[in-house]
């Protein structure tokens, strides 16, 4: 039998290696769980902290925490909310100065050009999770970036629960939807109430109008089939039809609760 060519050892070489390091990232992966190369993204350094959800880092790239939103600070003439200054001050604790981990969804920038990222520190802590776990955020999910939405869910229910930060504040706590007025038009609120008059994709809780406008049932894989007296959690932005109604639009599947824990 011949002997293989140098050109023919060289391909062996390469081919062995190269099992070698797949073997090894599989089993990396089949340690770690939730290892992938997708989910390392990129690693940048703080500059500066606007608010509690939106940074600038030291190359001038402008991040805007995903798929959460902290109380407003004062703007021009704009008051703050509460607890606005609180989540700015506590956001730049977590990671002013520091290098940080920056990881996207689907859409990776918003309409103002600013990057729209899960941000992680270098000892594993997710920084949008521990702000709506202290009860300086609420989640803030819209398409078609979901990939995270379930957990932050799951960390504003038990933020809920336990009254802490903005869920202890008249601005932001749980409304019942009786209680909805038109003082309320133009606020992001989380609304409880029973379901009267469901629909395919609309309901109401008291006088608030409950529906799925046309452009998002996309990502419903479903509606879910609601049954007058059933109680539910709903979070959008409560507005006023042209007659004067009050109603709010649910954006995405987590925009609607079922199973509530408050």
């Amino acid at each position: 039998m011949p002997m293989p060519s140098l050109s023919e050892r060289l391909w062996f070489s390469t081919a062995r290696l190269l099992a070698l390091w797949i073997c090894l990232l599989w089993a990396v992966s089949t340690q770690a769980g939730t290892f992938s190369l997708v989910e390392q993204g990129h690693w940048v350094t703080v500059g500066h902290v606007y608010d509690g959800d939106t940074f600038r880092t030291n190359h001038g790239e402008k991040v805007r925490l995903l798929s959460i939103n902290t109380p407003e600070v004062s703007h021009n003439a704009e008051p703050g909310q509460p607890l606005g200054k609180t989540a700015g001050l506590h956001l730049e604790h977590l990671i002013a100065g520091k290098t940080v981990q920056l990881r996207m969804d689907r859409d990776e920038k918003d309409n103002y050009g600013r990057t729209l990222a899960q941000v992680y520190l270098h000892d594993g802590r997710w920084v949008n999770e521990l702000l709506i776990r202290e009860g300086l955020a609420h989640a803030y999910t819209f398409a078609p970036n979901f990939r995270w939405a379930a957990p932050l869910l799951q960390a504003e229910q038990l933020a809920r629960g336990n009254g802490l930060g903005i869920w202890h504040n008249e601005r932001f706590r749980v409304l019942e939807a009786h209680t909805v007025s038109n003082r309320h038009v133009g606020q992001f609120r989380v609304v409880e109430g029973t379901v009267s008059k469901p629909g395919h994709w609309n309901f109401r809780l008291s006088a608030l109008h409950i529906s799925v406008p046309r452009k998002y049932r996309q990502w419903f894989e479903k509606m879910p089939l609601l049954a007058s007296g059933q109680r539910v959690i709903v979070h959008g932005t409560i507005r006023t039809s042209g007659k004067g109604k009050l109603f709010l639009a649910l954006h995405s599947p987590y925009d609607l609760e079922l199973n509530m824990k408050r």
